[in-house]
């Protein structure tokens, strides 16, 4: 393998962790929530989205928006009624809230699943590559991972620096008190962000499914990788987060290719050193 496949290669796993990692990022630059049942989300979406395929028979397009819509009712029930009466200034409540949620959603799909791997079935699309150049090629799969990131971004950008909806976020994420004066619902807020975080998280989960088997025991690895994303890109930043998860994805594809068994390693190491020279991340997000 090249030096450039590797870029390429690096790239591409880049755009998959930034997938992993946008509702969390959503969630802290809003409401200042760590979720740490957010990789265990992902997991539920995922297991929702091979019910349907599986259970109803539904095409996998045709699923995954039923699954999204149903992710972002959940997260603003959730959001509602558990998260709401933990927020505040102690950020230990909601930390132990989401750690309970975590274990909850673990072995309720443990019981629900079992412990099997499943996988997600996406037919030929699974296999089929795009020649980028003549003798390189890369996985369809992986590049709609990653063009579906950069959209993702966009969009949630686009919402929010160019709708009311977007103007209510910033305006509660940099002062919620001011927010409820100007008739900002600080409930709804919350609530439509969480819901949105969890919606967007469904295209994360379709990646896994489709990209790997899942068990439900995966959810911690999925969080950590978005968690250390999300930390190298900076804070609350969205395209920061998509930086850190290429970051992420470049070191574990050149720490792969030097050794395999480094490959896990060499991410970890990437985050630790971002996080010693710009604790702050890459790209953080600059609040008024």
């Amino acid at each position: 393998m090249s030096g450039f496949d590797t870029i390429i290669e690096g790239v591409l796993l880049g755009g998959v962790y930034a997938l992993f990692a946008l509702g969390l990022s959503l969630i802290f630059g809003i409401m200042r929530l760590v979720n740490l049942a957010h990789g265990d989300l992902i997991l539920l979406a995922a297991y929702l989205v091979l019910s349907a395929t599986t259970a109803l028979g539904l095409p996998l397009a045709v699923a995954s928006l039923l699954v999204v819509i149903t992710m972002f009712v959940l997260g603003f029930v959730l959001q509602r009624l558990v998260l709401e009466r933990v927020l505040g200034d102690d950020i230990l409540p909601p930390l132990l809230v989401t750690f309970g949620l975590s274990i909850v959603i673990q072995n309720g799909l443990l019981l629900g699943y079992g412990a099997d791997s499943r996988r997600l079935q996406a037919g030929a699309f699974e296999s089929s590559s795009v020649a980028l150049a003549p003798g390189l090629s890369v996985g369809l799969a992986p590049l709609i991972a990653l063009v579906t990131a950069v959209a993702a971004v966009a969009l949630l950008q686009l919402i929010f620096y160019r709708t009311s909806l977007g103007r209510a976020f910033r305006a509660t994420a940099d002062n919620p008190a001011i927010a409820q004066l100007m008739g900002v619902n600080e409930r709804n807020v919350y609530a439509i962000a969480v819901g949105l975080s969890l919606a967007v998280s469904v295209i994360a989960a379709v990646v896994l499914g489709i990209r790997a088997s899942f068990d439900p025991s995966i959810g911690p690895a999925r969080l950590l990788y978005a968690f250390e994303a999300v930390i190298i890109g900076g804070l609350g930043s969205l395209w920061g987060t998509l930086a850190g998860g290429i970051v992420l994805g470049l070191a574990q594809a050149i720490g792969g290719r030097i050794n395999p068994e480094w490959q896990i390693l060499a991410g970890h190491l990437a985050f630790l050193v971002v996080l010693m020279v710009r604790p702050r991340g890459l790209f953080p997000a600059r609040r008024a």
